[in-house]
């Protein structure tokens, strides 16, 4: 019988991680449902060959995942998550939240045009709104 590999048991851990992170905001949003899940699902097939591929990246496959499923929702049907701080002051609609770091660990969701950091990944509350863990 084989060792366990720790490398692949990280990786899981953190594909899993990452998963529970996004879903969670997905559904502080209301917007997890099942084709948005699929979403989610395809990030992480994909973020799972891209660290096997580049391991010493694990660190940054939830804030990865995060923005893999906003790009996807933003082609398929709009912004998400939008941004709590500056909704009521926008004439075109309010504007999604961006993850940063862009690659790096420990992601969370900032206004871009405030500079304020709203929540991190995974800690959306009701209307985007951050909350406490």
């Amino acid at each position: 019988m084989d060792a366990p590999n720790p490398d692949v048991d990280l990786l899981e851990q953190a594909l899993h991680a990452a998963r529970a992170l996004v879903l969670a905001d997905l559904a502080a949003g209301d917007v997890a449902r099942a084709e948005v899940v699929s979403l989610v699902e395809d990030s992480v097939s994909h973020r799972r060959w891209w660290v096997e591929q580049w391991p010493e990246g694990v660190a940054y496959v939830a804030g990865l995942v995060a923005q893999d499923v906003q790009d996807a929702l933003l082609e398929r049907y709009g912004r998400w998550p939008l941004c709590p701080v500056c909704a009521e002051a926008e004439p075109d609609g309010p504007h999604a939240l961006e993850v940063e770091p862009e690659l790096g660990p420990d992601p969370h969701w900032v206004c871009g045009k405030a500079g304020v950091v709203v929540a991190a990944v995974g800690s959306l509350g009701p209307g985007g709104v951050g909350t406490t863990s």
